[in-house]
């Protein structure tokens, strides 16, 4: 198992696990999140290997001392192997090393059967609103 840093190349791979576990709106958003986080920080954007096969993925950002971490997705193929577990803590790592001081993931309320990984790492579910509006002519 090694976790690295996002290539190009990875895209087709991780495109695929994200289709596979539900996490891709549409490839245009997907490619425009991704590019945008790439251009504004591509340390953290992580990849899980194995074999030389991109087997997860997870991206994360930085506002002031907060990161975000989102669209954490693991190939179901190798789910339950601790591939996920070492992407977090790889992202984490690079957090602390950027000066971050929490981390916050924000988690479709459909998914639900996350919270427990998520509980399992030390993380505690907080109650809050998310509020979002689609601007037109921005897409």
């Amino acid at each position: 198992m090694l976790i690295r840093s996002f290539r190009l190349g990875d895209y087709i791979y991780i495109k695929k696990i994200w289709q596979e576990t539900g996490l891709e709106q549409t490839e245009t958003e997907s490619l425009d999140a991704l590019a945008k986080q790439l251009a504004w920080d591509s340390e953290l954007v992580l990849i899980a290997e194995d074999d030389e096969k991109a087997v997860g993925v997870i991206v994360g950002t930085i506002d002031g001392s907060r990161g975000y971490f989102y669209r954490l997705a693991v190939d179901p193929q190798y789910q339950g192997k601790g591939f996920g577990r070492k992407l977090v803590e790889a992202l984490e790592k690079r957090f602390i090393e950027k000066g971050v001081s929490r981390i916050f993931i924000m988690v479709n309320q459909e998914n639900t059967q996350v919270l427990p990984f998520y509980n399992a790492m030390g993380y505690e579910i907080k109650k809050y609103f998310t509020l979002s509006k689609k601007i037109e002519g921005n897409n």
